[in-house]
């Protein structure tokens, strides 16, 4: 445990040193700030048009004079986005150290990246780039040591590579592969399914698909869901309501695809479809918000039975891992919030004749198979630990692991004897081990060769005290040599949301920042998912203030600790970060030097009226849902909770105009209050990229871009001068 935790009766003596330390640091960081003072850079605001647009919420009236900028397609709103991008480009081009950094950045990501193999038929695939392709391209090989050759090209798929791969399926003999693209970065999917011995589309490709997989049946067509197109709103912003599971049978029309569930009688939110491996089983899971779902499977094994309901309602969350025979594997956090797996009879499904197989531990489970055993995944603390058990639940082994990080892929076919998986910490670039399932070992497949030595830097996980009191666990990375004099350029990062787990892992883009003295900091908050349903459910609805808590507590610990002090404090979030950064900014805007809010959900009042957002309901609550409720979220929503005349950090707030997930009207809104509203000459900014999305499938060259201007604004604005 850290030093908060072992003062004991001396905390006033300690708390006093502290205090003159760090006031002598604030002292010499002044004198050296004055020294090496970057050159400011003059710019002037656009003039954002105001409305007089009023909303009433149970007898509050809320202005929203920045309305007009929701219409993603109006000239209006297209000449807005015009002008911020050219003073922001304009801004950022005047940083004297820019293009050496980029020249820096663009050789860290210029190596060879090879993911973990699958087999499909009698080939192997693997995504493999060469350093700098805008999208990875997906190889295979017959068998392992065959030649080695391109199967799929997204790089072809347009000029600028803003048409990116977004998913593969294969029919289970490999004969067929369904894959999936995106164009701009947007949520909607198009399908085009190839032969896997000639490379010849077969078929139409198929439109309008959306969250997603494909779900193959043997040879004959596949499963996949799909709204219907918002028709009298943007496509890219109109609300989706509706999913709808789909079969489709290959060489017919799309139109005449067989609805399998929802629509009118089943009417939700998120509908998938699934099969099991030996394809006996159809599994749906149907939801309405992003937790909990119902049940629902189908045997196949003769026949189509009838779709049975497993568990009705959306408290708890439920897959189906594999069947055996007519027994079906299933994960479950019902009365396990920890999740446990149990047996369940497909003939006689009812919840309460359900045997344990597996049973529920301290550390969150997720479980995959392969090999006829099951491979429970477990977070220890924020770190993966796997045990191997049959499928009677009879442990076979703990799973020697390569180190202090997060394990990916751990799982295969049945009848295979091996498969692999990925490895990864915050100082280890994802290496891919092969593991034999008969003697337990592992061997090193493939490992990157990337201009770092993890021997010049250290990790380490702390554990510092909330507001509430309680403990939160936060990764630590910096050079060995770095010294805890209270000035080091710190990037503090989270997400606290949605029951995601903020693992660690490597990032070569965070090289720059450590091997100048940087230290990155990631807090595992309340709201994810590293402790299982309970940590979620403590930031959710009116616990969310939990979250912004958390955050506010890892950057002032950050500080008592003598990593940084706020003058070199950047804050990092995306999405439901994005939220995160906006509201702690709002609440303590002295607390950070600079703030990156990335395709952030910045609106709470109206959030739920575009695109899948009314499915963020869980998590959030909504303006509807009660005047309690209304007001919460009121108080915190980062559009709603800048006040005039006052000095935020150096903002610059990204978003993409095809990001149909998180509208980017969020982004435009909350930047045009923070322009009218900040006082003082920290710059208050926003990049809006162009055919982009919420992030996924991003071209190299656009990455390459954005991590750029996102160093050279955060080492400008803290007056600090980089080696480049």
């Amino acid at each position: 445990m850290n030093s908060l935790n072992n003062r004991g009766n001396n905390i006033l003596v300690v708390k006093t040193k502290k205090l003159l330390w760090l006031l002598v640091i604030s002292i010499s960081t002044l004198s050296c700030s004055e020294k090496n003072k970057m050159t400011k850079i003059e710019m002037q605001y656009p003039n954002t048009k105001k409305s007089k647009h009023v909303d009433i919420y149970f007898d509050t009236e809320v202005q929203d004079p920045y309305r007009w900028l929701e219409d993603d397609m109006s000239d209006e709103t297209k000449v807005w986005v015009k002008e911020q991008n050219t003073l922001t480009e304009g801004y950022l081009g005047k940083i004297d150290f820019r293009n050496a950094l980029r020249d820096r950045i663009e050789s860290l990501l210029d190596y060879e990246r090879i993911s973990a193999p699958r087999k499909h038929g009698d080939y192997i695939y693997y995504y493999q780039n060469d350093g700098l392709q805008n999208q990875d391209v997906l190889y295979r090989t017959l068998g392992e040591n065959g030649e080695e050759s391109v199967f799929i090209n997204p790089n072809l798929f347009s000029e600028k590579g803003t048409v990116s791969m977004a998913g593969t399926s294969f029919s289970k003999d490999g004969s067929l592969c369904a894959y999936l693209i995106s164009e701009g970065g947007s949520d909607w999917r198009k399908c085009i399914v190839i032969s896997t011995q000639t490379l010849e589309v077969i078929e139409d490709t198929l439109v309008d698909i959306k969250f997603s997989g494909i779900a193959w049946r043997g040879n004959e067509g596949f499963y996949y869901s799909s709204y219907d197109k918002p028709k009298d709103e943007s496509e890219l912003s109109g609300k989706t309501q509706f999913h709808k599971l789909f079969y489709h049978q290959i060489g017919e029309p799309q139109g005449s695809d067989e609805l399998i569930f929802g629509g009118e009688k089943t009417p939700r939110r998120y509908i998938s479809g699934y099969l099991t491996e030996s394809e006996e089983f159809l599994v749906i899971t149907a939801a309405e918000s992003t937790s909990g779902n119902e049940l629902y499977v189908q045997d196949l094994r003769e026949g189509n039975h009838e779709i049975v309901c497993m568990v009705k309602g959306f408290e708890k969350d439920h897959y189906v891992i594999d069947n055996d025979g007519s027994t079906l594997l299933l994960s479950t956090n019902l009365e396990a919030p920890n999740n446990r797996i149990m047996k369940v009879d497909c003939k006689d499904p009812v919840i309460g004749i359900w045997a344990e197989l597996i049973s529920e531990t301290e550390n969150v489970l997720h479980a995959g198979t392969a090999g006829g055993h099951i491979f429970a995944s477990y977070m220890e603390d924020v770190k993966s630990k796997v045990l191997e058990y049959d499928y009677n639940g009879k442990l076979v082994r703990v799973v020697d692991i390569p180190g202090m990080g997060t394990i990916k892929g751990m799982g295969g076919d049945k009848d295979e004897n091996y498969f692999y998986y990925s490895f990864t910490s915050l100082i280890n670039p994802p290496t891919t081990y092969k593991y034999d399932i008969l003697s337990g070992l592992s061997a090193i497949h493939k490992e990157p060769n990337i201009d770092f030595d993890s021997g010049d830097y250290i990790t380490k996980q702390v554990f510092y005290k909330s507001k509430d009191g309680t403990s939160i666990p936060m990764y630590i990375v910096h050079r060995k040599d770095v010294i805890l004099d209270g000035n080091n350029p710190t990037w503090l990062y989270s997400y606290g949301g949605f029951n995601i787990s903020l693992m660690p892992s490597f990032s070569t883009s965070r090289i720059v920042w450590l091997e100048n003295g940087g230290v990155y900091a990631q807090p595992n908050i309340r709201g994810g998912g590293e402790y299982g349903e309970e940590w979620h459910v403590a930031g959710i609805k009116l616990e969310k203030q939990n979250v912004f808590d958390d955050f506010i507590s890892a950057a002032e610990y950050l500080v008592e600790e003598g990593y940084t002090n706020s003058d070199r404090l950047a804050i990092e979030g995306r999405s439901n970060g994005g939220l995160l950064v906006g509201a702690v900014m709002a609440q303590r805007p002295s607390l950070a030097r600079v703030a990156f809010p990335g395709v952030g959900v910045m609106d709470m009042l109206r959030y739920h009226k575009f695109t899948a957002g009314a499915g963020w309901s869980f998590d959030y609550g909504t303006s509807d849902d009660s005047k309690e409720m209304f007001e919460y979220l009121y108080r915190y929503s980062p559009v709603h909770a800048i006040r005039k005349n006052q000095s935020y950090p150096a903002t610059l707030v990204t978003t993409a105009d095809h990001d149909d997930r998180v509208v980017p009207a969020h982004s435009f809104k909350f930047i045009s209050h923070m322009q009218t509203s900040q006082l003082g000459e920290s710059p208050v900014l926003i990049s809006i990229e162009t055919d982009a999305g919420h992030g996924a499938g991003t071209p190299i060259s656009k990455v390459i871009d954005q991590l750029t201007d996102k160093y050279a604004f955060a080492w400008h604005n803290m007056d600090f001068k980089p080696k480049y």
